[in-house]
C-alpha cells in the first residue's frame, strides 16, 4: 500500500476536512450506463441520469449523440426485480420496456412516437434479443397471477403477437440465436438452485414456424451463463466446472472444450438479465473480460492458440460488450472514472470515450483504490480495496490517523471494484479513510471463495470485517478508535451483525433499507431469491438456532453502537416494518438511533434530492461520535 498523505501542522482535524465536493456533486456524478448494443451503423445504451431519476436510451453514432427515448417515457425490466436486457435493436427501430407499466414498445429511430406491442398488466418482459429472421423479439416474460410468479421465454412479433418458447423452468436468461437464425440457446435452472450455484444450458433448432423442438441440455451441478454462437454456427458459453467462469466451446462433434483464457472468472454472478462479458468475433477471435486479484482486464484472445492483445488498459471494470465486424463497444470504469461508453477499433486496439459520467472532482482529489488483501480465520485470505484519505487542500496532521469508513456491499453474491465511487470520494475528501470490503462469499475470486458464504452469512463478513480493522491498524493507515461501518441491503445485514459481534469496536455504523431480520425478509422476498436465504443461512426448521444468533433484531440488545437507518417506504424486499422493528428494539434499550424514511422510494434510492440527504445525514451523524 502507498504512504499516507504528507503531515502537516495545523490541518484540521481528519473527519472534518472542508471539501467543494458536495453531497449534490457526488449525487449529480452518478450517471451510469446499461444494456450497450450496437449494428454496424450505431450503438446504443441505457443512460441513467440522476437529474431525472430514469433511465433513457442514447444513440451514437459517427455524426454524434443523442437521446432517443422521448420524454415520459423511462426504460427498465423489473423482471426477477433485477431487470436487463431493456431494450434491443429492431432494424430501423429498437423495441424497449417502458419502466412504468413493464410493456414493450417499439420506436422508430427517426420517430418519436412509441407504439405499444404487449397489453399485460399481470407481465413484464426482459431480456430482450431481435430474431430478424422472423421479425420477432424473444423476451423473458415474468407473469404474476394469484400469487404465483410464472416465467417462460416468449416471441413477440412487431405487431404485438405473442408465441410460447419454452416454459416449465423457474426461471430463464440469455436468449440467444445462431447466425443463420435456426437454433435457438438459452439458460435455465430450478428451485432450489440459484443462477450461480447450479444451471443448465439449453439448444434447439426451431422449425418452420420458430418453435423450438427438441431440446439439449448441458451442464452438471455447475453454474453456467452468457451462451453465445460463433460465425460458424459452433456454441459456447461459460461455466465454473474449473473453479473459474471461463468460456467453452461445443465443437462438431458435440463434445466441449475450455477455450484459452486466464484461470479467473470472466463474468460476475448472473443477477440481470442478457449480461455479457465476453464475445465471439471474426477469423477465431474472442473479446473477454476478466477479474485478476478484484481488478477487471480486456484482451483479444484467439480461440486456437496461445495469443492475446490487451485492451483499455487503465480500465478496471468491463461489461456489456458488444461488436460489429469493425469495432467493439464496451461500459468500462477506472479509478479516475465511475462509468464510460467506450469504442474500439479492433484492426488497431484505438479507444475513444463515446460518453461518460461527470466529476468535478480534479485528479489531484481523487483517492485512488489500493489492493487489500489479509489474513483471516483458517488461514485464508480476504480481499478489498483501501482508498487514503485525499484533499489537495488539507493534509492529515502531524502522527494523525484517519478515522476509518467499511464500506459492505449488498448482494451478497456480488463484488466492490476498483473504479470512481462518488460516495466513497465524499468521505475521503474529509479525510476519512474508506475499506470497501469484498469479503469471503463475493465473486470475482473464483467458485470455492464464492461458495463460502453457503450457510456462513453474517459470520464469515463479520470476520472479515474485523480482520480488515485488524490489518489497517496494524499497518498504522487507520485510527482504530474511530471506525465507522456502512451497508446496504445485505451490506445493511453485515454492518449490523458486525455491531452485534463487536459492537465497541465502532463509533457509529449506517444501515440502508438493510436486512434485520433474515426470517422476516425470507418471508416476503420475491421468487428469484426466494431459495437464497436458506442457501446464505440453513434450513429454519432444521437450523432455527442460526436464525435466532444471526438476526440483528433477536439480538439488538448486544448493540451499544449508534446507528442511523435509511428507509424506502415502497421497498418490497426489506419492508419498512422490519427497519421500524430494529430501531424501537435499539431505543428501547437506549442506543441513540436516527430513522430517515422516504414515501416514495423502493429497495435502492433514485431520487436524486434523497440521495444526496442521505450523504449529508449520515455524515451529521458520525461526526457526532467522531
Amino acid at each position: 500500500m502507498n504512504a499516507l498523505p504528507e503531515s502537516s501542522a495545523g490541518a484540521e482535524r481528519a473527519g472534518y476536512w472542508h471539501s467543494d465536493f458536495s453531497a449534490a456533486d457526488a449525487v449529480a456524478a452518478g450517471t451510469d450506463y446499461a444494456d450497450l448494443t450496437c449494428d454496424e451503423q450505431r450503438a446504443l445504451w441505457v443512460a441513467f441520469l440522476p437529474e431525472e431519476g430514469l433511465n433513457t436510451i442514447i444513440e451514437w453514432t459517427p455524426q454524434g449523440t443523442r437521446r432517443l427515448t422521448p420524454a415520459g417515457y423511462g426504460v427498465r425490466s423489473r423482471v426477477y426485480e433485477y431487470g436487463g436486457g431493456a431494450f434491443c435493436i429492431v432494424g430501423e427501430g429498437v423495441v424497449f420496456v417502458r419502466e412504468a407499466d413493464q410493456q414493450l414498445y417499439r420506436q422508430g429511430f427517426a420517430s418519436q412516437q412509441c407504439m405499444q406491442l404487449t397489453d399485460a398488466a399481470d407481465r413484464r418482459y426482459g431480456g430482450l434479443i431481435f430474431d430478424a429472421l422472423r421479425q420477432r423479439v424473444i423476451a423473458v416474460e415474468e407473469q404474476h397471477h394469484g400469487g404465483e410468479v410464472i416465467h417462460r421465454l416468449v416471441a413477440i412479433d412487431l405487431q404485438g403477437n405473442r408465441q410460447l418458447l419454452a416454459e416449465g423452468a423457474d426461471f430463464y436468461n440469455s436468449p440467444c440465436l445462431s447466425p443463420d437464425g435456426q437454433r435457438l440457446a438459452w439458460i435455465e435452472w430450478q428451485r432450489p438452485e440459484l443462477a450461480w450455484t447450479s444451471s443448465a444450458l439449453c439448444w434447439s433448432e426451431l422449425d418452420s414456424q420458430g418453435l423450438p423442438g427438441r431440446v439439449e441440455r448441458w451442464g452438471n451441478q455447475e453454474s453456467l451463463q452468457q451462451p453465445l454462437f460463433n460465425d460458424d454456427g459452433e456454441l459456447l458459453c461459460l461455466t465454473d466446472r474449473t473453479g473459474y467462469w471461463q468460456p467453452w466451446r461445443q465443437n462438431a462433434a458435440q463434445q466441449w472444450q475450455l477455450l484459452p483464457s486466464q484461470a479467473a472468472d470472466h463474468a460476475p454472478a448472473p443477477w440481470q438479465l442478457n449480461p455479457q462479458h465476453y464475445l465471439a468475433l471474426a477469423d477465431g477471435w474472442l473479446a473477454l473480460s476478466w477479474s485478476e486479484d478484484g481488478y477487471g482486464c480486456l484482451a483479444l484472445r484467439h480461440a486456437d492458440r496461445d495469443e492475446e492483445r490487451r485492451l483499455a488498459e487503465g480500465y478496471t471494470r468491463f461489461r456489456a460488450l458488444a461488436h460489429n465486424s469493425t469495432d467493439l463497444f464496451c461500459l468500462a470504469s477506472s479509478p479516475e472514472c465511475s462509468a464510460a461508453v467506450l469504442h474500439i477499433t479492433l484492426a488497431s486496439g484505438e479507444v475513444s470515450v463515446l460518453a461518460q459520467a461527470p466529476s468535478v472532482l480534479k485528479p489531484g482529489d481523487i483517492s485512488r483504490p489500493e489492493r487489500l488483501s489479509y489474513q483471516v480465520a483458517q488461514q485464508e485470505t480476504a480481499h478489498g480495496f483501501y482508498y487514503p484519505p485525499r484533499n489537495s487542500q488539507v493534509k492529515l496532521a502531524a502522527n494523525e490517523r484517519p478515522p476509518l469508513v467499511i464500506f459492505t456491499h449488498g448482494g451478497p453474491t456480488s463484488a466492490c471494484y476498483p473504479v470512481l465511487d462518488n460516495r466513497i470520494q465524499f468521505w475521503t475528501q474529509r479525510g476519512f479513510a474508506v475499506a470497501d470490503l469484498n469479503y469471503r462469499g463475493s465473486v470475482g475470486f473464483g467458485r470455492a471463495y464464492r461458495r463460502r458464504m453457503q450457510g456462513n452469512w453474517g459470520v464469515t463478513d463479520v470476520e472479515d470485517v474485523l480482520a480488515a480493522i485488524d490489518h489497517l491498524a496494524g499497518h498504522q493507515l487507520i485510527d482504530p478508535d474511530r471506525v465507522f461501518i456502512r451497508g446496504q441491503s445485505a451490506g445493511g445485514f453485515t454492518t449490523l451483525n458486525s455491531l452485534v459481534r463487536a459492537s465497541d469496536r465502532f463509533r457509529a455504523g449506517a444501515s440502508l433499507y438493510g436486512v434485520s431480520d433474515p426470517l422476516q425478509l425470507r418471508a416476503v422476498t420475491h421468487k428469484f431469491e426466494g431459495d437464497y436465504i436458506d442457501w446464505l443461512i440453513g434450513d429454519p426448521l432444521s437450523q432455527p438456532e442460526r436464525y435466532q444468533q444471526r438476526s440483528p433484531l433477536e439480538q439488538a440488545k448486544a448493540i451499544t453502537t449508534p446507528v442511523i437507518f435509511f428507509q424506502g417506504m415502497q421497498d418490497a424486499v426489506v419492508l419498512p416494518a422490519q427497519t421500524e422493528q430494529m430501531v424501537a428494539a435499539l431505543q428501547e434499550q437506549g442506543v441513540p438511533v436516527q430513522y430517515v424514511s422516504f414515501d416514495q422510494e423502493r429497495h435502492g434510492f433514485r431520487q436524486p434530492q434523497n440521495l444526496q440527504l442521505v450523504l449529508e445525514k449520515e455524515l451529521d451523524f458520525y461526526r457526532m461520535y467522531l
